[in-house]
């Protein structure tokens, strides 16, 4: 969203343009100003080059963007808990049934999914799925976003294939931790209700 959010927009009208949706909504925690802004330019874009809107891509079919700006609620991320934000009320999940894909967004179906899902969208179309399969391994294939943190020299957010070592991506990308890998204990692999992986089990692939 910060570098490329043409590539978001275009993959949010494949994906639509596939359901035969007509309006995508990207939310954004509010504390992402930057990405934002460069989010919604983008949009405007889009609509000044007819790439979205009415008649989008000049291809008869009519799909809307809307970016939303959240106020950073964790809960957010729960599906249910994102549509009633969006729809202006206080963002807490709701009981299922119904499912968002039966009524969701203003009553009408909905698809929630991920930025990063979307994004890659485009790129899978022109280089084929079997190119995108064929990163990582069997039954673990394609990339991930990797977020490395903590006490290693270089902090980063990095696109890397699945089942790469954590090792190799601490080393590769983070600069290595900070006093050299045996000062390593463990790693942290998601949010603070994840298992720790050891030291001894950073060389497996993942």
């Amino acid at each position: 969203m910060r570098h490329d959010p043409h590539k978001l927009i275009e993959g949010c009208l494949i994906v639509g343009s596939a359901m035969y949706a007509k309006a995508a909504y990207i939310y954004i925690r509010g504390e992402f100003v930057q990405e934002a802004n460069a989010l919604e330019q983008a949009v405007q874009e889009a609509y000044k080059e007819g790439l979205i809107g009415k008649n989008a891509s000049g291809t008869g079919y009519d799909f809307d963007v809307y970016v939303h700006r959240g106020a950073g609620a964790y809960i957010c991320g729960e599906e249910t808990a994102l549509i009633e934000s969006i729809e202006g009320k206080q963002g807490k999940p709701r009981l299922k049934p119904p499912f968002p894909a039966q009524v969701g967004l203003f009553g009408c179906p909905t698809t929630v999914t991920n930025v990063e899902t979307v994004a890659v969208c485009p790129t899978i179309l022109r280089r084929g799925g079997e190119w995108f399969a064929g990163l990582g391994r069997k039954n673990n294939a394609g990339t991930k976003l990797f977020m490395i943190s903590g006490n290693v020299n270089n902090p980063c957010v990095v696109e890397e294939e699945m089942s790469i070592p954590l090792r190799e991506l601490i080393d590769r990308h983070g600069g290595g931790v900070i006093g050299g890998w045996d000062n390593l204990q463990c790693v942290i692999p998601g949010g603070v209700s994840v298992p720790l992986i050891p030291k001894h089990q950073c060389d497996d692939a993942m």
